[in-house]
């Protein structure tokens, strides 16, 4: 059976989150699953997190506000805080056993946008590039920042991810210059390719992780 792992931001009547700091918040919502002791090992999510990573590491992004959101913090799952930005990551489950009350939530409706300039991007904190060409909802972003972090996780050392960690996993997320695309493309660095279930066209070239710790 095919695995999906879930995540819910949550999308207050008047508290949305703005686009780059949801897309971050994804991500370090998977790295923080990842890294949890319970993701490996003996670990109570240790054998679902494994046939997830076995297969397609299918991920969706929903949306929830008020008692929907009280009931999905209410499940087993990790809540990482952006600057605004709320995004809780559930372990994965089949995707005919997602819990009902994640199954009923909404996939539409998170198309953020950022409102103020984006701070300069700061030396030695790994990137997440998003491919100018393409465009993807907010929630189909956040999945596929979520992809690209991943990526980078399982090629770094067991030190660089102690050393990532301890940055309660610090990146950020930007959209490349064509011309940096081009550039990244030539490198080594871990690089998403979307399976085409939703949005784009399959073997879409969405994000490519530039964390400085991988070899080009």
């Amino acid at each position: 059976m095919e695995q999906v792992l879930t995540l819910v931001v949550r999308v207050e009547k008047n508290a949305r989150p703005s686009q780059t700091d949801a897309l971050e918040t994804a991500a370090r919502a998977v790295l923080a699953i990842l890294a949890d002791e319970r993701s490996y090992g003996e670990g109570e999510w240790a054998e679902a997190m494994t046939a997830w990573q076995d297969n397609h590491i299918r991920k969706i992004t929903k949306r929830a506000r008020g008692i929907e959101w009280r009931r999905a913090e209410a499940l087993p799952g990790i809540t990482v805080h952006g600057t605004g930005a709320e995004v809780r990551v559930f372990p994965p489950t089949g995707v005919d056993d997602v819990p009902p009350d994640l199954f009923k939530l909404q996939v539409s409706g998170t198309d953020f946008e950022d409102t103020a300039d984006l701070p300069p991007l700061e030396p030695g904190v790994p990137v997440l590039w998003l491919n100018p060409a393409l465009h993807m909802s907010s929630g189909k972003a956040m999945a596929q920042c979520g992809h690209a972090a991943q990526l980078a996780w399982w090629e770094l050392s067991e030190q660089a991810r102690k050393e990532w960690q301890q940055t309660d996993f610090a990146l950020a997320v930007r959209t490349a210059t064509p011309a940096r695309w081009q550039t990244l493309l030539t490198s080594n660095l871990p690089v998403v390719q979307d399976a085409g279930f939703t949005e784009i066209a399959p073997g879409s070239r969405t994000v490519i992780a530039d964390h400085p710790l991988l070899t080009r």
